[in-house]
């Protein structure tokens, strides 16, 4: 099985770009920013661009990028119009980045925008801003019941997939997750963790699959505490886990910690 160095490269206020490389080649996983990936790519060659979904803070540095590397492939979701994009994909493809030998399905996680994909391989998932550690993106051009399919593709992969999402978000994530299960003690050791990771001025991720499972409330709309602290937010008990799921959104986009 070929061994893979995933990195996070830092922009903007909280973005993260990530390559996957062995040594001699690599891929990018949302640069959107094109000056950190170029300096990255430093001695290295560029064997793919992967974007999630539209946004320009996801796919802000692909012209730079490809005016570099003429002829890198750039796969993008189908529904999304990416500029540069020449290998559009959809929920089920596989693509193979044969100089990397990197094998990746992908996974249909329409809710944040219309087109959002993940990609998933060897143990990884590359998912944007469809999960979260602690959380999950915003609901801008899906619905409430895309949300919760997308979420529950996501949350029946395997405990040790290593969640690699696009923002460092995940201590204002755990802010709200507080609020919602003041009692998870596995959230309050997670937290502990992180906190002294930002300390040092290190990433939160990747998280993994069991982690989100047992701390992310989004992932935890079947739970009790967390269906009995929605219901005491909005005065009324759910009475489904998508009204749990949408309520529980709709409280976190206002929420101030």
């Amino acid at each position: 099985m070929p061994a893979f160095k995933v990195t996070p490269l830092p922009f903007g206020r909280d973005n993260y770009i990530w390559i996957i490389s062995n040594g001699r080649h690599a891929a990018l996983v949302d640069p959107g920013e094109a000056a950190p990936a170029l300096t990255a790519l430093n001695g290295l060659e560029l064997a793919a661009i992967l974007l999630t979904h539209h946004h320009g803070d996801h796919t802000g540095g692909v012209g730079e990028i490809v005016a570099h590397y003429p002829g890198v492939p750039v796969y993008g979701p189908h529904k999304d119009n990416i500029p540069h994009v020449d290998h559009p994909v959809e929920n089920g493809d596989r693509i193979l980045i044969e100089p990397l030998e990197l094998e990746l399905q992908v996974i249909d996680v329409t809710a944040h925008t219309r087109g959002h994909v993940a990609y998933l391989g060897h143990g990884m998932l590359f998912c944007g801003d469809a999960l979260f550690s602690a959380g999950c993106g915003r609901i801008f051009e899906g619905t409430a019941s895309d949300l919760e399919l997308a979420l529950g593709r996501l949350a029946r992969l395997n405990d040790e997939t290593k969640v690699y999402c696009a923002h460092e978000y995940t201590l204002a994530n755990l802010a709200f997750a507080r609020a919602v299960e003041p009692e998870n003690s596995a959230r309050d050791r997670y937290a502990s963790h992180c906190e002294a990771l930002r300390r040092q001025g290190k990433p939160t991720l990747p998280s993994t699959i069991a982690i989100e499972r047992a701390i992310n409330p989004f992932l935890r709309i079947d739970v009790e505490s967390v269906i009995d602290s929605v219901a005491a937010h909005c005065g009324t008990r759910p009475d489904n886990m998508l009204t749990c799921l949408a309520t529980l959104r709709a409280w976190k986009d206002v929420f101030k910690g």
